[in-house]
């Protein structure tokens, strides 16, 4: 009997070293979310349509939507169908830090992937490739950039895309003269009301502003572009379990044809809270980054 009641604790000691999700082996994020039965995502609250709140103060939007299948993806890898997933607000000047210290586990807004942040966090594979783009009145006779020789252009304040569009009209010889909103809605409001031909930002915020105008059509995005910097999914730094689940997650999406039909829904049809439409189909460039899934920054 004693020899029974041996080997049945020996079987149970196994059976709980086999268990899926056992800490032994986890490191980093997985091993913190597995000990205290918590993840905890970092998101925007006005990023329309990656991460913003919707009519009932819940975050939703496109990285949102990555992100809750990352959520799928942990619960199935540490066997916790139960996984208490907390939300925490977080903004440009706070989210490095959130997720540096780890109080958030995964940042899920619109943060660009460059060399420098690689210093302080990790990202995932990109999963947004923004571009500088005009937006121009559609009844303006504009183009291309060329068509604004000596035209008075709009640039936000303290921007990158303010620095890009100064070398552009030095380099170009172009003869602009460029004006600068305090920020992003002041700088529509420069085009909206004439005083600017063209206000130049990341494709995906001008988009945003075109389909909450009073009218809409009234706005076109030149179909000319220039490279920005890529969006990514923030993780702490050194986790190489927690990036590789992460990347794996993307990645798995991107070629079973959801990650485009998650783009569809967000940026190509009507969304909450007012129905509008970013009408901003996928780029080119974003087409590659889904072919072929990369982490890689732009400077």
């Amino acid at each position: 009997m004693r020899n029974a009641i041996a080997a049945a604790a020996a079987a149970c000691l196994l059976a709980v070293a086999s268990a899926p999700g056992r800490t032994q082996g986890l490191e980093g994020t997985l091993k913190k979310v597995k000990e205290t039965g918590t993840f905890t995502i970092g998101h925007r609250d006005s990023s329309v349509p990656l991460s913003y709140l919707d009519e009932r103060l819940q975050p939703v939007g496109f990285s949102i939507d990555l992100c809750r299948h990352v959520v799928e993806a942990v619960k199935a890898h540490l066997g916790t169908p139960n996984l208490d997933v907390k939300y925490n607000p977080v903004t440009s000047a706070t989210r490095i830090p959130l997720v540096a210290n780890g109080t958030v586990d995964i940042e899920c807004g619109s943060t660009a992937n460059m060399t420098s942040r690689q210093k302080q966090v990790a990202f995932s594979y990109t999963f947004f490739v923004p571009q500088f783009k005009w937006i121009v009145r559609t009844n303006a006779n504009v183009n291309a950039t060329d068509d604004l020789r000596g035209k008075t252009v709009a640039v936000t304040a303290g921007t990158n895309t303010a620095l890009f569009v100064n070398k552009m009209n030095s380099d170009g010889r172009l003869g602009m003269t460029i004006v600068q909103g305090k920020d992003h809605a002041e700088s529509f409001l420069l085009v909206e009301t004439g005083r600017a031909a063209a206000w130049m930002e990341d494709d995906v915020l001008i988009a945003g502003f075109r389909a909450n105008a009073k009218n809409p059509v009234d706005f076109r995005l030149l179909d000319q572009s220039y490279p920005s910097d890529p969006y990514a999914l923030m993780l702490r730094k050194d986790d190489p379990q927690f990036k590789t689940l992460v990347d794996e997650t993307l990645a798995r999406l991107m070629r079973s044809g959801d990650f485009e039909k998650l783009y569809t829904r967000w940026f190509e049809s009507p969304i909450p809270p007012r129905g509008i439409n970013m009408r901003l189909p996928m780029s080119d460039a974003l087409k590659r980054a889904v072919t072929e899934p990369n982490d890689r920054p732009n400077s």
